[in-house]
């Protein structure tokens, strides 16, 4: 995607996400008020495999607030955290297959999240880590009820 194919926005205002797709395709330029980046889809599926997939975007958020909010814990507490490195992988489930799920029924959206820390931690320290990442904001925003509102401009 270049200036020709989209119309290259100047940037987006504080607090906003800009997308900007091309006239063909699956290519969206995604732009911030600091940065900007192409999403697409793979091309097995029709994309240019130029960007990280939506879902990525998800899983990648996911995975970034995940170790800063661990990092930020262990600096705050003084463990001696070294580095955290975390792997996800988002699959759709049978409802039938999720113990702590309430819904029984159909299919479910399913992120398996596995967490590596390293340092010399104890074994309570390592479990603390672990409680602290259900707590990263992106974390409870997924877990829950989002409200989104959609519109015309």
């Amino acid at each position: 995607m270049d200036n020709e194919t989209v119309n290259d926005p100047e940037s987006a205002r504080e607090g906003e996400v800009l997308v900007v797709g091309a006239p063909q395709g699956f290519l969206q330029k995604m732009v911030t008020p600091h940065h900007s980046l192409f999403v697409d889809e793979p091309k097995s599926v029709g994309g240019t495999d130029a960007g990280p997939t939506p879902y990525d975007l998800i899983l990648g958020a996911l995975g970034a607030c995940t170790s800063m909010t661990l990092r930020l814990y262990a600096d705050r507490k003084g463990i001696p955290l070294e580095e955290v490195r975390v792997r996800l992988r988002f699959s759709r489930i049978h409802a039938l297959d999720c113990a702590q799920c309430e819904t029984k029924e159909g299919k479910i959206d399913h992120i398996d999240r596995e967490i590596e820390v390293t340092g010399p931690l104890t074994e309570a320290q390592r479990q603390r880590l672990l409680e602290m990442a259900d707590r990263c904001p992106v974390h409870r925003t997924l877990q829950s009820k989002i409200d989104i509102t959609t519109r015309l401009a």
